[in-house]
């Protein structure tokens, strides 16, 4: 109910821009322009974890998109999810770069938040601007849906004030593919793992851990003398794509209908996703990801 009343008040309310707090504008020109005007870029943070597929991003996370994204997040401006949603199908189509090879199409899969820090916020972010993208990839013709089948199988620690190594440790294994959902996402021609922000890595690296589990793509581990050579056992080199979920925000929202996954790619190799039971895509894409993760992009 309290979701409900939110997109309410937006509607019937003067609003001000979320980004600089100019009156009666959900978003103002300049604000849209620093959220949606630049080409979406590969981003990777410093240091990258182990197992983070690709992700791109659709603007630095500083001043006025740092701004939009806290008041989506924090304040509950519901109707910056349709700005954040755009700028996040920009990021996805980024990474598909055209390619989608078979299956159902994009699934959009959000990074999910703790149960509590939902029931606080009042709603779920990653899933609402995710839902948000979906509509938009959809009208553009890429068929795409949201697949909110990551589930937190067991309790974490706020990440705020971790390092890097505290972060990876305190999600290491904490996410699931809810019963049901590796099939889903084995139908998927790909798959894009989606979040309103990208700092460390971490993440999206746990996420993309779960859901190769869920899908039968095989360890991580044990194949760095073959990473060298470019192959990985049963491995081939793949384009990068970008995942996507479908799943429904709440009471009277619309289903989304997107899958994709996107090749997976390991510090110092090519996107790489295994061969077998999953012969779609893995890959990542963020509304806004740290300014330094832009400055290491060496594509």
């Amino acid at each position: 109910m309290r979701g409900w009343w939110r997109d309410l008040g937006d509607l019937v309310l003067p609003a001000e821009c979320g980004g600089c707090g100019r009156p009666r504008t959900v978003l103002c020109p300049e604000c849209r322009a620093a959220l949606n005007g630049a080409a979406p870029n590969r981003v990777r943070p410093v240091p990258e974890p182990l197992g983070l597929p690709a992700v791109h991003a659709a603007a630095r996370y500083e001043d006025e998109v740092r701004a939009v994204l806290l008041a989506h997040k924090e304040r509950g401006a519901l109707a910056l999810a349709g700005p954040l949603g755009t700028a996040l199908a920009g990021a996805v189509r980024a990474g598909l770069d055209g390619a989608l090879c078979g299956g159902t199409g994009v699934l959009l899969v959000p990074v999910p938040s703790a149960r509590r820090t939902v029931r606080a916020r009042g709603h779920d972010p990653a899933r609402r601007i995710a839902l948000a993208a979906a509509g938009v990839l959809r009208g553009s013709g890429t068929p795409a849906r949201v697949l909110a089948v990551l589930r937190q199988r067991r309790a974490v620690a706020d990440q705020a004030g971790l390092s890097s190594r505290q972060r990876l440790d305190n999600l290491a294994d904490a996410l699931c593919v809810a019963a049901g959902g590796g099939r889903l996402l084995a139908g998927a021609g790909a798959v894009v793992l989606v979040d309103d922000l990208m700092t460390t890595g971490a993440s999206l690296a746990e996420a993309a851990r779960a859901v190769r589990e869920a899908v039968g793509c095989g360890e991580m581990g044990g194949a760095k003398g073959a990473e060298r050579s470019g192959e990985v056992g049963n491995v081939r080199v793949m384009r990068n794509a970008v995942y996507s979920e479908a799943g429904r925000e709440g009471r009277g929202q619309e289903r989304a209908g997107v899958t994709a996954m996107g090749a997976e790619r390991r510090p110092g190799a090519s996107g790489m996703m295994a061969t077998g039971a999953f012969g779609g895509m893995i890959c990542a894409a963020v509304v806004a990801a740290t300014p330094d993760s832009f400055e290491m992009n060496r594509n």
